[in-house]
């Protein structure tokens, strides 16, 4: 398995390309935008686009997927059905944030405990609850990675004052679904750098042991 990291939209989130390195078969997950880079990025690795993986509804997210979709033939496989209201009302949050979005319809919403497959890889679906009500991580347990949206950053979690967002969702879904999976996995989150279960652990100021302990955030 290979992971190349995109940066898109003006929110710079961070798509990602992964392909199977025995079939050079990948997908997309959370192409919110910036089509042309990501066409580059498949001719310039030799990927063959199988599917696009959304992680949940947010425009800088998904707000193109339908039409990639459309222009390569593929199916989108995510969110968790808790989110489509979200991507009901694409083609209105486009405008009012000055991005292109589109609503669309998945072709598989996904629920935890769902496996999706990219050439000869099989990636576990998370269902994390907390950001928005649909969200779901892609864990490829073999590589020790993890691609989580935006349910956790280096040193921060995802927003929750959106609606149908939740604090202690947030939280629950971290602490209970995302650390069991072990401190050694590698996660790409939806902005900003790479980092680690383990590292988020030992020093994020919302989830980590120390700041939980201390009844942080609450």
């Amino acid at each position: 398995m290979r992971v190349g990291i995109i940066p898109v939209t003006p929110l710079q989130q961070n798509c990602s390309l992964l392909w199977c390195t025995e079939t050079m078969r990948g997908a997309l997950v959370d192409p919110g935008g910036d089509l042309p880079k990501l066409r580059q990025a498949l001719d310039k690795t030799g990927v063959t686009l199988e599917k696009i993986l959304v992680t949940h509804g947010h425009l800088d997210h998904c707000g193109q997927a339908g039409v990639l979709a459309r222009e390569m033939g593929v199916p989108i496989e995510g969110p968790q059905e808790e989110d489509r209201f979200w991507i009901a009302q694409l083609s209105d949050d486009g405008p009012r944030w000055n991005m292109e979005a589109h609503t669309f319809e998945p072709d598989r919403w996904l629920d935890d405990g769902d496996t999706v497959t990219v050439g000869n890889l099989e990636l576990d679906v998370v269902h994390c609850p907390g950001h928005t009500p649909g969200h779901v991580v892609f864990h490829h347990a073999p590589s020790r990675f993890a691609m989580v949206g935006d349910v956790l950053f280096q040193g921060g979690i995802g927003r929750w004052d959106f609606p149908r967002g939740n604090l202690q969702d947030l939280i629950h879904s971290i602490t209970r679904k995302l650390w069991p999976l072990g401190d050694d996995v590698t996660f790409v989150p939806g902005h900003g750098p790479v980092s680690t279960f383990g590292q988020e652990r030992r020093s994020n100021p919302y989830v980590g042991d120390e700041a939980l302990a201390r009844g942080l955030p609450g």
